[in-house]
């Protein structure tokens, strides 16, 4: 897939840097970055999300001394970040750098397919079709001052009545709310098992992991922390077990306990436009289920996340929600599952709206 769009001519005159920042549904203000790179008169965009606002603050307000213009092929730029310093602090976690590395590759891959006019599924040789997605949400309270709540699953249905969901279970999900939880079209249960930042770990408990495994019996079952204790819990259930947080490459899904059945797809996770592709083919190869997987993209991030899904992996439980899902108080305006794909897409591929609208 990657040698359909290496050798693609890139002219790149200048790169600029927008901030975007809204409260979400989780509790948290969310800041990205849109990284802008022009060439002629076209403009490619790409979406920085990494998840410390104060690093988007310092690229918005230091990014001018990065200088990319120059002559390139779509690949000899992703060499030539591979020597670009792209933090004018170092960031607060070593994989953010895949997350600031992401936006100027996608947006480098958008500028070079919009001056060869272009979109990226013309050039993969693939359509873009309708995609399915899930809205993803937590219930439980982040202060833990109340329990757990279908409050929110119940306000999202009367949005759009047929919402299918990924959920985030803690380990005050006991077996009764559990049994509130099967009412629900839940597709994916993210134990967050594998997270080792403050405020969004979960416990590592295999008597809450069998409650979640055994009560929601149709869901995947995504980043478990396999240990001596937990694992059991999972035999049987492997086909289940789907992974995001490790997910960063061809190399990092042979390194998995197991041969995976499914994968949470989150190109910002691979860095490069390379491996994003060669991680797509590789899981296509070999029968591995793909789905699509967000991290709260404010901007033009939310858009690729779908092309990608729309052109790869279109009828699996996308993560890919249009980003009004994560206002705390969605609109009614928010567009139904499936989203239809663009009548006449360049570059990357924007403009994903409901299915029949």
């Amino acid at each position: 897939m990657y040698d359909r769009v290496a050798d693609l001519p890139l002219h790149v005159e200048d790169c600029a840097f927008e901030l975007r920042e809204r409260p979400t549904s989780s509790g948290f203000d969310r800041a990205t970055t849109v990284v802008s790179l022009s060439g002629g008169d076209e403009v490619g965009r790409g979406e920085d999300v990494t998840y410390t606002n104060e690093d988007h603050y310092v690229l918005v307000d230091h990014g001018d001394d990065i200088d990319l213009a120059g002559e390139y092929t779509l690949d000899s730029f992703s060499a030539a970040l591979d020597d670009a310093d792209l933090w004018p602090e170092p960031p607060d976690e070593e994989r953010f750098r895949h997350y600031r590395r992401w936006a100027f590759e996608s947006a480098a891959l958008d500028l070079a397919l919009k001056q060869a006019d272009t979109s990226l599924g013309a050039a993969l040789g693939r359509e873009y079709d309708p995609v399915s997605f899930v809205v993803s949400t937590r219930l439980s309270d982040p202060e833990g001052d109340d329990p757990p709540s279908t409050d929110r699953l119940d306000a999202l249905l009367s949005v759009h009545a047929d919402l299918a969901f990924k959920l985030d279970p803690t380990a005050d999900w006991d077996e009764a709310f559990i049994a509130d939880v099967c009412e629900y079209d839940v597709r994916v249960l993210d134990l967050k098992g594998l997270y080792d930042t403050e405020g969004v770990e979960v416990t590592v408990d295999p008597a809450f992991y069998r409650r979640v495994v055994e009560g929601v019996p149709e869901a995947f079952v995504e980043d478990p922390n396999l240990t001596d204790e937990t694992r059991p819990v999972f035999d049987g259930h492997e086909e289940r077990v789907t992974w995001d947080v490790p997910i960063t490459g061809v190399q990092s899904i042979k390194d998995l306990p197991f041969e995976p059945s499914w994968l949470n797809m989150k190109p910002s996770r691979c860095g490069t436009v390379q491996s994003v592709l060669d991680t797509i083919a590789y899981c296509e190869e070999r029968g591995i289920g793909l789905y699509g997987g967000g991290q709260f993209e404010l901007d033009v991030g939310r858009d690729h996340i779908q092309a990608l899904a729309s052109l790869c992996y279109a009828d699996s439980p996308n993560d890919v929600a249009p980003g009004g899902y994560n206002d705390p108080d969605p609109s009614p305006d928010v567009p139904a599952s499936p989203l239809s794909p663009p009548a006449d897409a360049r570059g990357i591929g924007v403009g994903f709206g409901a299915d029949g609208e």
